[in-house]
């Protein structure tokens, strides 16, 4: 039927006029609803408001402090990350992220007298370990709840799960709250609706994984991961495979939960995944055929470190939606499999100690869009490839392999590169070009453990303030240091040690305030003691080793003089003077141990481990990682007089001590016995008298001793640790007799049997009582059983001979008591 022209006219007249009365309608609603605001709506808010401070350093991620547009006599519904219901005025949205709030969300905040909330993010702000407050539960229209990294802790109260509505929860990235089984069974049996859960960093050791298999088929998200071992989740037993199955499943991300095990379906796996982490699992995975058809649709496959049973990597290619793939720290065999080229959206790839072989592939060169590449402690060889090198790469790690050649200059034309590792490569050469200095974005460079030459290009010492970690250690390199260190500068790691360069230590090192580690050893520096050092405010580890430092070390000039400093090697040096004891009272970080010790990585890599290389235990020792307990003073082979101070024993937390070819005098101190963690102390070759006091038999862990080569005298205390060491630890002391001395003590010289913590003569008493020769006999083995493994675990060393002298050792021990036992039953025999 058509419409005739009056018809028409009056139709469209009719439809203008509705669309006139519509908008003027809207526009009407828009302006009641901009100044509609409940008013006890916007009083809480308000006084939810007042009750924290806006910091910067209360948002990580991002910055936006959207309450300082909340003024009072303004209508609240306009207020930034405010919505409101347009008809009542309620509030039922609030968006905080990243809003720089810093203070304690208590029980009693106003936040809670808002009862119309269907979304709540809070993620990105400092709460300060606030408890997860049980009136969350109130929020009962509550379809969207959102609390990560903002600094929640303590239990996650059972009345979550009363938010029935809840499509999506994220309680991630806070302080280890934790969940209790029966709150986390009512959780997954409550939340019906739930499709997207993230609880990682969440401590859920005690949730049996079956309890999973009650969460929602309507499931697409579970994040239950961590990015470092010690965040993970803490599930322990088998994970239910049912989860893997669930029909909507987009999302599952399982990653740092060491103790988790089960299997991943070869076959019925939900083929919508998008990403799958099992990396640090136990979850048994194989990568055949089945997997690679059925997951063609997966972004993100995390793998590294996992358990996979069969591997057929050639069918990889068929992934070709991967953005990133990480199969490091598995044992695949062979060359990387030319499959990958098919892989052309891949951004990030992994693929680090997994035992390949052959040269580095030309066809990588073809992933235009990688930004991160890991190929790093392998058993690759052949040049690096200037092909590989894409203008998108900002991680570029190849590390710890069997290259060889000079470093194609091509590299350094990576204008986003921001962390380049190319560190022991038996046998890289040439020369560092200049060029380097070009990238403007880098963060961490490592070349050390290479055969690089020619000198060190000047501009890295101020090129970039970004850079933060340099390690151009264990090369050829000559010449300065580079003389110019820029202000503001961002170092927090320089190693040069290894290397042949002369010359002074620049004083403008100290604007790298952020300095934390400093190793300049083993080169041919020479300069006076480099007093501003004791300026840089976050030192921990100074090394300056084996150099030709010369002259007074007066000690310090300045308060709080090296405070933080946990390793301190001025050893092998021309240094002079009376013995530098004004640092000890200083060395705060000395004198107190670590409580949680953790081994200190780079602050913008996590997975970057600081290393350094000293002398341990009369050995030169690589710790590839050090551990924030280790507290090391070496003072060695210079040409130190005067006496050791009694102070020393202010330095509790040391756990090695090297004192020795200097020319020291004057008795050992016994507040040695106040040093409780020495594992080591060496104070040999000096000019050290008296005797050698019995309180150092006292110090349980301590495993090397050396004080030979002194003029000390009168008897060897015995027991205890004493009984563990041989001759040489005691040789050249013309004055010494007994145990384990060829040398017997007179009556009137034998020490006490037994020497005590204890001076008290109802504290001894309690000791002899209390503490049985069984115990510390015990205590010894125990104690030599963990230091050998501890050595074993944490430790490199170029000289793995020590283990057997300490065999050679105990053997010569033995072979000495049997020896003087047998001398004394001929001598008994005489006399009968």
């Amino acid at each position: 039927m058509g419409f005739s022209p009056l018809s028409l006219s009056q139709f469209l007249s009719s439809i203008l006029f509705l669309f006139h009365f519509y908008t003027t309608i809207s526009s009407s609603n828009y302006s009641s609803s901009s100044h509609f605001c409940a008013p006890d709506q916007s009083l809480s808010l308000l006084q939810f408001k007042e009750s924290f401070s806006i910091t910067s350093s209360a948002s990580g991620r991002c910055q936006h402090p959207k309450t300082e547009s909340w003024k009072e006599g303004t209508d609240c519904c306009s207020w930034d990350g405010v919505t409101c219901e347009l008809e009542t005025g309620q509030v039922t949205a609030l968006d905080l992220a990243c809003s720089m709030l810093y203070g304690t969300l208590h029980s009693n905040s106003t936040l809670f007298s808002l009862h119309h909330f269907q979304k709540l993010d809070l993620s990105d702000n400092d709460f300060q370990s606030s408890h997860i407050s049980s009136r969350f539960g109130q929020f009962s229209n509550l379809t969207h709840l959102n609390l990560n990294f903002s600094g929640f802790a303590g239990q996650v109260p059972s009345e979550i799960s009363q938010l029935s509505k809840l499509v999506s929860l994220d309680l991630s990235g806070n302080y280890y709250p934790s969940l209790e089984p029966i709150s986390f069974d009512k959780l997954v049996r409550n939340l019906t609706q739930l499709r997207e859960l993230d609880l990682s960093r969440v401590n859920m050791s005690m949730v049996a994984p079956n309890s999973l298999m009650n969460l929602s088929s309507s499931l697409s998200s579970l994040l239950l991961y961590s990015c470092l071992a010690l965040w993970g989740c803490g599930l322990k037993g088998k994970f239910p495979g049912n989860i893997f199955l669930l029909p909507n499943l987009q999302v599952l991300d399982l990653t740092y939960n060491d103790d988790l095990t089960g299997s991943f379906p070869s076959s019925n796996v939900s083929n919508s995944l998008r990403l799958l982490g099992l990396a640090h699992t136990r979850i048994s995975v194989y990568l055949e055929n089945d997997f690679f058809i059925n997951l063609k649709l997966l972004e993100v496959l995390a793998l590294r470190e996992c358990i996979i049973i069969r591997s057929n990597l050639t069918l990889i290619g068929y992934l070709t939606q991967l953005t990133r793939l990480d199969l490091a720290g598995n044992h695949f065999n062979g060359q990387i499999p030319s499959s990958l080229k098919n892989l052309v959206q891949l951004q990030i790839l992994y693929l680090d100690n997994c035992n390949f072989s052959g040269r580095i592939p030309d066809f990588l060169g073809n992933l235009t869009l990688l930004e991160n590449l890991g190929l790093s402690s392998n058993q690759l060889v052949g040049t690096i490839p200037s092909q590989i090198s894409t203008r998108s790469l900002t991680l570029f790690n190849l590390g710890n392999n069997d290259l060889h050649g000079p470093i194609p200059s091509s590299i350094f034309k990576q204008e986003n590169l921001e962390a380049l590792v190319l560190a022991s490569n038996s046998k890289l050469t040439g020369e560092i070009s200049s060029s380097i200095c070009k990238l403007k974005f880098l963060r961490l460079l490592d070349l050390s453990n290479n055969s690089l030459s020619g000198f060190i290009p000047q501009c890295l010492g101020n090129f970039s303030n970004s850079l933060s970690i340099l390690n151009l250690g264990m090369n050829n390199l000559q010449g300065t240091i580079f003389s110019t260190f820029s202000k503001g500068n961002n170092l927090g790691y320089l190693n040069l040690n290894g290397n042949e360069l002369e010359g002074k230590i620049p004083s403008s090192i100290i604007n790298c305030t952020m300095l934390e580690i400093l190793d300049l050893g083993n080169n041919k520096i020479e300069d006076t003691f480099p007093y501003f050092l004791e300026m840089l405010p976050e030192l921990h580890v100074l090394v300056l080793k084996s150099n030709k430092l010369q002259g007074f070390v007066n000690g310090p000039i300045a308060n709080n003089s090296f405070s933080k400093l946990r390793i301190f090697d001025i050893s092998s040096n021309n240094l002079s003077g009376p013995l530098p004891t004004g640092y000890f009272n200083s060395l705060e970080a000395m004198m107190v141990s670590d409580q949680n010790s953790f081994y200190m990585m780079a602050r913008n890599y996590s997975w970057y481990a600081y290393s350094i290389k000293v002398t341990w235990k009369g050995f030169d020792i690589e710790f590839a990682r050090i551990q924030s307990a280790l507290r090391i003073l070496d003072f060695s082979n210079n040409n130190f007089i005067g006496e050791i101070s009694k102070v020393i024993g202010k330095l509790k937390a040391l756990q090695q001590l090297n004192l020795s070819h200097n020319s020291l005098t004057g008795h050992i101190q016994s507040s040695l016995e106040m040093l409780t963690y020495l594992e080591s102390l060496d104070l040999s070759s000096n000019l050290l008298t008296g005797r050698i006091p019995v309180q150092l038999a006292d110090l349980t862990f301590l495993g090397v001793l050396n004080l030979s080569h002194n003029h000390l005298e009168g008897a060897i205390p015995i027991g205890k640790q004493f009984n563990t060491f041989n001759a040489s630890s005691f040789e050249g002391n013309l004055g010494l007799c007994g145990f384990p001395m060829p040398k017997e003590c007179n009556s009137d010289e034998a020490p006490p049997s037994q020497p005590s913590n204890f001076h008290d003569g109802d504290d001894s008493k309690f000791f002899e009582e209390g503490f049985g020769w069984k115990a510390v006999a015990i205590g010894y083995g125990c104690g030599f059983v963990f230091g050998v493994t501890m050595g074993y675990v944490v430790f490199r060393t170029r000289k793995p001979a020590w283990f057997l002298k300490v065999v050679e050792d105990l053997w010569n021990l033995k072979a000495r008591r049997t020896k003087k036992n047998a001398r004394s039953r001929r001598n008994g025999a005489r006399r009968n």
